[in-house]
């Protein structure tokens, strides 16, 4: 009887530490910001789109962003730490050229946060969203 009862014993224990290390490992992939990144955002009341690009090189972070009018935009300064992505990127728009600062929280295949930028002397925010595009594997 205590064999069978050990033995149950160390299956739950076995199935509770399996089910943990699972948990652990969705959680650690649900905040990964690599991807291509399809955004949202609205500008006074224009709705607008861009497409971010993250990737790794090494231990560190590259991206791109590219919007309807400009491509291949180099992001400066990118980091992630505890699920929130940040950094610069120039948009360069009607002879102007823009730095915008973003903070985005990513969660699984999300992303929500800012962009602030300063125009005309004035500091201005949005909110953007934005979906992971999907890879085949």
């Amino acid at each position: 009887m205590k064999a069978i009862l050990s033995a149950v014993v160390l299956g739950l224990s076995a199935a509770l530490v399996l089910a943990f290390c699972g948990l652990a490992g969705a959680q650690g992939e649900k905040a990964d910001p690599v991807g291509t990144w399809k955004c949202e955002y609205k500008i006074g009341d224009q709705q607008r789109t861009s497409e971010l690009t993250i990737k790794k090189e090494g231990d560190k972070l590259v991206g791109t962003m590219n919007w309807p009018d400009q491509k291949d935009e180099k992001i400066k300064d990118p980091k992630f730490k505890d699920g929130m992505l940040t950094f610069s990127a120039v948009r360069k728009f009607m002879d102007n050229t823009i730095p915008i600062d973003y903070t985005l929280t990513i969660d699984g295949d999300k992303l929500k946060g800012k962009g602030a930028a300063e125009f005309g002397g004035q500091k201005q925010e949005f909110d953007i969203t934005g979906m992971r595009e999907k890879t085949d594997k």
